[in-house]
């Protein structure tokens, strides 16, 4: 099956799902819809608003927390952007990353030559996590760190699911599917990617400082996106995914040491890397 077949079937799957994620049915539908919904998928809503609270599918995904988390003042402490798993972490081996054991992909793949070249060598033999959101976490993203954001790459491409089996059996499937690349510096310059990797039925990645980005849209032109002035602090609400997929943090060598751990499930909010003074 050819690459358009893929994306066109891929695509116009997750733009049907979303279409009836965001309908709202009559309330006492709507009622059972979410509520088998947070049973099927182990949905634990103590944070949140009970499942009745919201109006469409759509609602419940991109859910609010009810309560600020408390994040740790050491200004040296990354946090996790994302209630997920982390699926896989470790040393970029010169331009390479793992999305899991054993299969690879290149960095310059997934940042594109948008990316400029003293800033691949920047990242070139640095660290990476990678944080997997299922169907059952929160799915709103956050600033690790107090953070500037320089440029944002959106690349449209398909959207294979992103769960293991897929990982497993799909050749660079981060590069081949659609993505956000947030590129970031610390207060001290320090350089950082976030990318937002689309995934099956992920009908739409958002940018809480950007409204003009559109995922999933028939979109075929990358676009590029460049600031000056979008400053956030750690904790500040990024953008949502209107369902599971995975944000890959890519980190300049020499800057962070990693604290987390394949496997682990971590909270928004929980340490998962510090700075190297």
């Amino acid at each position: 099956m050819s690459n358009l077949v893929k994306a066109a079937w891929t695509n116009s799957i997750s733009r049907g799902f979303g279409k009836f994620a965001s309908c709202a049915f009559p309330s006492f539908m709507q009622i059972v819809i979410n509520k088998i919904y947070v049973k099927a998928m182990g949905v634990d809503l103590i944070n949140f608003h009970s499942a009745s609270h919201y109006p469409t599918l759509n609602a419940l995904f991109t859910r609010e927390l009810m309560y600020q988390r408390d994040m740790p003042k050491d200004p040296s402490v990354i946090v996790s952007p994302a209630d997920s798993l982390v699926s896989e972490l470790g040393d970029l081996e010169e331009s390479s990353a793992l999305q899991i054991k054993d299969f690879d992909y290149c960095v310059k793949e997934l940042l594109t030559d948008q990316i400029d070249e003293e800033n691949l060598q920047r990242v070139s033999n640095g660290k990476f996590i990678n944080f997997y959101l299922s169907p059952r976490d929160y799915h709103r993203y956050h600033a690790p760190m107090d953070m500037k954001v320089k440029k944002v790459i959106h690349v449209p491409g398909l959207l294979y699911p992103v769960n293991f089996t897929y990982l497993r059996k799909v050749e660079s499937l981060f590069v081949k599917n659609e993505r956000v690349i947030v590129e970031c510096v610390d207060n001290s310059g320090k350089l950082f990617y976030m990318v937002l990797v689309g995934a099956l039925n992920v009908g739409e990645m958002t940018l809480a400082f950007e409204p003009s980005i559109e995922t999933n849209k028939d979109a075929s032109q990358l676009n590029v996106f460049e600031y000056s002035d979008v400053l956030l602090k750690k904790g500040d609400e990024l953008g949502m995914f209107k369902m599971g997929s995975t944000v890959v943090m890519i980190f300049e060598k020499e800057f962070v040491s990693l604290s987390s751990s394949v496997g682990k499930k971590v909270r928004f909010g929980e340490e998962v890397a510090t700075k190297v003074h």
